[in-house]
């Protein structure tokens, strides 16, 4: 059943952070109905589609039941503050003030269902310099600092080449829910949630990506995180590995055949790898360049190293532990045959997620 069944959920939201939390609370049990105006939601034309739908609208959709509606006609506005008055929770990623000109601002709805839970996330806050400010991931990804933190060399920021932002909010709203479900368990009292995209997005970098900001007193500085890391060439392809402890190095020395080159006792330590860095670096890559992506593998597994092959985008769903946790299910949806999203990935003992969810709503056609 699912550890929310019973608790329904109304989506009024759009494009990815809202649609994506909702989704993660029906794949949790919720009951979910998901409100399209007519002109349906501009993410059912993002990216691969089947007619007017799109790929990514069934993966933050899947799962939920949709109305149509038209809030800005009496029976539309009729219909909604009807389902209101049914629902636990209301998401919406509306610009601050909007539902309040639809004339179902918190109050309105708070007047219709005293114990519903308002879940408002935005770009930038419901207040303050940004707050009017429309706002997509590589807008968020700018302002947050994480544009900074994928820079070049040469210090030209990039963007990471997904929808963190959005995706991060939505895994925040969606936890922040259930703490104010969990809250309303014991207490009674329904509360707002406010959640701004540029809020979770630095919450989400600060730890590691923001560690030389962190201290106000001067302090020592060491690299930027992201310079430690890369990607190594082998003879077929790529592979990730690391080796911050001294026992995941001497794993990574037994994978490369213990060579000659990183047989330095001083490399045994972390402090003696890193006073000769450029050089082990070297003779790192040396070593990996002459070995494929499955013979890394094999001495990864075996002598318990830090690495894995990198994945093309297609390598992905035959990937062999892919395929054991079973990270993929189809959706049949409707004018569209199966259609691959991701299985929600918590697994409980007691109450466990819907392993094969249903299609995104059909409302729009």
């Amino acid at each position: 059943m699912g550890p929310l069944a019973g608790i329904r959920v109304l989506d009024l939201s759009q494009i990815v952070s809202g649609p994506m939390a909702a989704a993660w609370l029906a794949d949790q049990g919720a009951d979910v109905i998901k409100v399209e105006t007519p002109a349906g939601d501009p993410v059912r034309f993002v990216g691969a589609k089947k007619g007017r739908v799109s790929a990514l609208f069934v993966s933050v959709n899947r799962g939920k039941r949709g109305e149509l509606v038209d809030l800005k006609s009496p029976d539309g506005r009729a219909r909604l503050e009807e389902l209101v008055g049914w629902a636990d929770v209301l998401v919406e990623n509306f610009r601050p003030g909007a539902m309040d000109r639809l004339g179902l601002g918190e109050a309105r709805c708070r007047a219709l269902n005293p114990r519903l839970i308002w879940c408002a996330i935005t770009g930038f806050g419901p207040d303050g310099p940004y707050a009017g400010l429309r706002a997509y991931d590589p807008v968020v990804q700018a302002a947050s600092g994480l544009a900074a933190i994928q820079a070049d060399p040469d210090g030209t920021p990039r963007l990471v080449g997904t929808i963190i932002c959005d995706k991060v909010a939505a895994l925040t709203a969606a936890q922040a829910i259930t703490a104010a479900l969990f809250h309303r368990e014991r207490t009674g009292i329904a509360q707002r949630i406010d959640i701004a995209m540029l809020d979770a997005a630095i919450a989400f970098t600060w730890p590691e990506g923001m560690y030389n900001q962190s201290f106000t007193d001067p302090a020592d500085p060491a690299p930027d995180y992201a310079s430690l890391g890369r990607l190594w060439q082998a003879a077929d392809g790529h592979v990730a590995l690391g080796a911050l402890q001294d026992i995941e190095f001497e794993a990574v020395r037994a994978t490369l055949g213990h060579p000659e080159s990183l047989a330095d006792p001083a490399y045994n330590s972390f402090e003696g790898r890193l006073a000769d860095y450029p050089a082990v670096l070297a003779a790192m890559a040396a070593e990996v360049a002459k070995r494929t992506r499955a013979e890394l593998m094999q001495g990864f597994t075996t002598h318990g190293a830090v690495g894995c092959v990198v994945n093309s985008r297609d390598d992905v769903p035959a990937d062999p532990q892919v395929v054991h946790n079973g990270c993929l299910v189809e959706v049949d949806q409707p004018g569209c045959g199966p259609v691959r999203v991701a299985r929600h990935p918590i697994r409980f003992s007691a109450s466990p997620a819907r392993h094969a969810p249903g299609p995104a709503p059909d409302t729009i056609r």
